[in-house]
């Protein structure tokens, strides 16, 4: 079937699996993920880690993107989330954080209990050797209503806390980034949280820091059907039975 013929949401999946009617969890999408879904894994750019830190320095986090395949899972990951427990929020409470209350404990980064890190539960497609990482708070961090970002008050709390709890750690500290979502890209908003990205951290940290947690993204990989797994061709992916306009 050539590529012209198709609708967005049926790009990077086997034939058997096209439909004539876009499912619920892809209607009402942004024009830009609609973009990134309608495209083929196999022409999709991997962002390396000097795209990661330019993305972060001019603080152009919008341009962050998902493998479509990844995407469009994302997307009705959140679909059956809102559906199935009310609200991403209330999800990230029950199943990932298990906090009962999320009133503080103590003033920022003072006590432990008030934090959590965890995977990314959907990375972005970036260079697989990035470990996407984020800081969940019961304190708030606070923002600038006018421009979209936190106060310095707040940027240099959040320094000193991944400076003290990922660069002290790393064999190089210019492998660590971070950055806070602006408030219009957030999928959580109830519950405050920030992004760490680590280029080639040793991944028994990780896994102690994180208390040996693993993203949904993978969890759910390994019930995905035979027919719909990706063969990996170093940066390009094709879909088994599918079709691809890329090499």
């Amino acid at each position: 079937m050539p590529s012209e013929a198709l609708q967005y949401w049926n790009y990077n999946l086997p034939a058997g699996k096209h439909t004539a009617r876009c499912p619920d969890f892809l209607l009402n999408l942004s024009d830009k993920d609609r973009r990134l879904i309608g495209s083929w894994d196999c022409d999709y750019k991997v962002q390396d880690w000097a795209t990661v830190q330019e993305l972060v320095k001019t603080n152009r986090i919008d341009l962050f993107q998902r493998v479509p395949s990844e995407l469009r899972r994302y997307r009705e990951l959140i679909f059956n989330i809102v559906r199935d427990y009310g609200s991403v929020m209330k999800f990230v409470l029950r199943t990932r954080l298990y906090w009962v209350s999320i009133v503080a404990a103590g003033k920022p980064f003072e006590d432990a209990s008030d934090i959590k890190i965890l995977y990314n539960d959907w990375p972005y497609g970036v260079d697989p050797r990035i470990v996407h990482l984020v800081v969940w708070t019961k304190f708030d961090l606070e923002d600038d209503p006018e421009l979209d970002d936190l106060t310095p008050a707040a940027r240099q709390s959040i320094e000193d806390y991944v400076d003290a709890t990922f660069k002290a750690h790393m064999r190089d500290p210019s492998h660590v980034v971070w950055f806070k979502n602006w408030r219009s890209l957030k999928s959580v908003h109830a519950v405050e949280h920030f992004h760490v990205m680590l280029f080639e951290p040793d991944l028994k940290f990780v896994e102690d820091i994180t208390g040996g947690d693993v993203p949904l993204s993978v969890k759910l990989k390994n019930e995905k059907p035979d027919s719909e797994k990706s063969i990996d061709l170093g940066e390009k992916k094709v879909q088994e039975n599918g079709y691809c306009s890329g090499p």
